[in-house]
């Protein structure tokens, strides 16, 4: 407690922001991609949606709950179903993406460091890094690939109705290839015009940065010295690469040890627990408070 105490409130204010501004950063892009694809959209309700995002994916293994809880709210507020995947899983590609060019950029210029940092933890970083990449391939496969989406919303169906979730219905059948349809059309639309593309690109890259620029925050905050702001970037995205795909619900318990590995020759004596308490609790439990009020409001203001 007394080493949390030393750090400055004003970066501590400042960090705060730079955690509210990660999660906010998703609600422009989803709000600048619905925007191109069903007309002029509220960019608070988009915002919204990345806010119900992150809590469902805090509470959920490797983060599969978001995207569903999004595309739900999205559809309760007037949204097509269609559009929304697409802008979802536009969003969700060049999120992991970014990730993915980030960490093999890291193996590349900053490897020989790298090891020397997290030791014995490196092969959790070759595994996040695969899981990533991985994921980006078969994402991109899904999204340009309509016959494989098709295949996947009806077998989809087929199972809900084998478990009895769903009954059969033939309409609902054919309301799901039109949704299927209409979802490549929107994916022509966004391969059509590359700069939107790359307008997510970019922001994408700077969200990534601003909670890997957080930490630097907090390292200043606590009056320290030594380290430069690129060399904090970088073991910071290296924790998060290491932990973002494993099957834990907000990747609990690993992503401690993995700041302790990366971040014990930084911060000092008990300066250690101290910054990770503070860098974990705003770029994860706070945020996850302030999504949670913001998913009780999107409940109760949908029934």
């Amino acid at each position: 407690v007394a080493a949390m105490q030393t750090l400055s409130p004003v970066y501590l204010v400042a960090a705060a922001l730079t955690a509210l501004f990660f999660t906010s950063a998703e609600g422009i892009m989803i709000w600048y991609l619905l925007g191109s694809l069903e007309g002029k959209t509220p960019l608070f309700s988009c915002i919204k949606y990345s806010f119900v995002g992150f809590f469902y994916s805090g509470i959920t293994p490797s983060a599969t709950g978001g995207q569903p809880m999004q595309l739900y709210y999205m559809q309760k507020e007037g949204h097509k179903v269609s559009d929304s995947s697409v802008v979802l899983m536009t969003v969700a590609v060049v999120y992991k993406l970014v990730l993915a060019l980030m960490g093999v950029a890291i193996l590349l210029f900053y490897r020989t460091q790298l090891m020397g940092y997290l030791g014995n933890y490196i092969y959790l970083y070759y595994l996040g890094l695969f899981l990533n990449t991985a994921l980006v391939v078969i994402l991109l496969f899904v999204m340009i690939s309509p016959r494989c989406f098709k295949s996947l919303v009806l077998g989809g169906e087929a199972v809900l109705k084998k478990l009895h979730i769903l009954k059969k219905s033939g309409k609902r059948k054919e309301k799901l290839i039109e949704m299927a349809d209409q979802y490549h059309e929107a994916v022509v639309f966004l391969i059509g015009h590359k700069n939107k593309i790359a307008f997510v690109l970019i922001l994408t890259f700077i969200q990534r940065c601003s909670v890997f620029f957080m930490t630097w925050l907090i390292y200043k905050g606590m009056g320290l010295t030594g380290e430069s702001v690129l060399s904090i970037m970088i073991l910071q995205a290296s924790v998060y690469i290491a932990v973002d795909m494993l099957p834990l619900p907000g990747a609990q318990g690993i992503t401690e040890i993995m700041y302790k590995a990366s971040f014990g020759q930084v911060f000092k004596g008990a300066l250690l627990p101290a910054s990770m308490c503070l860098t974990r609790g705003l770029n994860f439990y706070f945020l996850l408070i302030v999504s949670a009020v913001t998913a009780m409001y999107c409940h109760f203001s949908v029934r």
